[in-house]
């Protein structure tokens, strides 16, 4: 059996499909069988309030896939021109393998995939940020 497998905590909540489901008291484990279908931890989510810095903007474009609120055929351009404006400023070996993980995952409409990749330049985007500030 293939598919991903979610370890959820107690009371965890995790969107698929577009349908909020809460684990219970304990510790859990599902494996979802359904090829393509649309997940999202809401630990992880991105709050409309918190989409301030270029890489988060991009990250929510794909989470709003994910949760059902945009459709993958608008929100493709956005992400490959959000993808490619990131590519102007992350020019390390790092962050140019990650930019094309999400670039490959957007064209294979793999929105989970595309928002993993684009979630590991976050703590990266936060250190250029924290460096420009005056102090």
């Amino acid at each position: 059996m293939s598919g991903l497998v979610l370890k959820l905590g107690p009371k965890e909540r995790v969107l698929i499909n577009g349908a909020v489901i809460e684990n219970g008291d304990r510790r859990s484990r599902l494996s979802v069988v359904t090829p393509n279908a649309n997940i999202l931890r809401l630990r992880d989510a991105i709050h409309p309030e918190d989409v301030n810095t270029p890489v988060r903007r991009i990250c929510y474009i794909a989470q709003l896939v994910l949760s059902g609120d945009a459709e993958p055929d608008d929100a493709r351009l956005q992400l490959i021109r959000g993808i490619e404006q990131l590519s102007q400023v992350l020019t390390d070996n790092d962050s140019r393998g990650f930019l094309n993980d999400a670039t490959d995952a957007v064209r294979e409409d793999q929105f989970y995939q595309a928002l993993k990749a684009l979630r590991s330049l976050l703590p990266r985007e936060e250190r250029l940020f924290s460096a420009s500030r005056p102090q």
